[in-house]
């Protein structure tokens, strides 16, 4: 993946809208992922470190390996996670023997790619049979929110036809990696519900990630002609009245599956 390819761009802002989601969604997305001490755990595009610094926490013996293609972000990551390794690399060379690591860690970033089985073709190259990949993605096509609006749904549509990739990767999770030659795969869904009762999830991911994310689209949109200033505008109030007054859904889907092959290297502690 190249950084152009990366719709919402590598701006402080950004990377503080991928912290507050990393934390906000933590016991969501990844209470159930620990590794057992002395595994080797590689995560393919790390960014900024927002869910590194969570891996690292969760399994203290284990040793994460995380790569990203953008300089900048692996700056930013070694200083938010410095129990990790960092590394320089794109996903479709990876500077790693066959078999190398005992699980893979991907979230976030198939959604950007424009062949997401090729990049977890790659992948499964250096994990070793038996081996674990757990894969996190979302699904823009699932956020349904109260009071409906035809213009909010709009807003977002923009920011769905203006990444590169695939905004609504979430629900073809499980094919995907069955087709780049995992087995045992198991996806399931992890919902955020947000209204009034949960202002942390109001604040954090509502406002602070899904509106930040669409509002950070707006140049763009304009540019291309998918919207009008006023519809746009029209759109974003729309989104945040539903923090204010509403409630507001949206739909992550984690997968886990195994590399064919035999061998042990220790045991997951947990997945879901």
């Amino acid at each position: 993946m190249s950084t152009a390819e990366y719709v919402h761009g590598y701006s402080a802002a950004e990377a503080r809208r991928l912290g507050d989601q990393a934390d906000v969604l933590a016991e969501l997305l990844h209470a159930d992922t620990a590794y057992p001490p002395g595994s080797r755990v590689l995560e393919a595009g790390c960014g900024v470190g927002a869910q590194t610094v969570h891996l690292v926490a969760n399994s203290p013996g284990a040793q994460v390996v995380a790569v990203d293609v953008s300089a900048d972000s692996l700056a930013r990551a070694r200083s938010a996670a410095p129990g990790a390794e960092f590394h320089r690399a794109d996903l479709h060379a990876l500077p790693f023997p066959d078999g190398s690591f005992d699980h893979l860690f991907v979230c976030f970033v198939l959604e950007h790619l424009p062949d997401p089985r090729k990049a977890l073709t790659a992948l499964r190259r250096v994990l070793r049979p038996g081996g674990t990949i757990t894969a996190v993605e979302g699904d823009h096509g699932s956020a349904f929110f109260h009071p409906d609006s035809e213009h909010a749904r709009a807003a977002i549509n923009c920011q769905v036809r203006l990444q590169a990739g695939n905004a609504l990767i979430g629900r073809e999770l499980q094919p995907l990696l069955a087709d780049a030659g995992f087995t045992d795969v198991v996806v399931r869904p992890r919902t955020v519900y947000a209204d009034r009762t949960r202002p942390e999830l109001v604040r954090g991911f509502t406002r602070n990630t899904f509106i930040a994310m669409v509002e950070a689209v707006r140049d763009d949109a304009l540019a291309a002609g998918l919207t009008t200033p006023d519809d746009w505008h029209r759109g974003i109030a729309d989104l945040h009245r539903t923090a204010e007054e509403g409630t507001f859904v949206y739909t992550f889907f984690k997968g886990v599956a195994v590399n064919p092959g035999q061998g042990q290297f220790g045991k997951l502690v947990t997945e879901g």
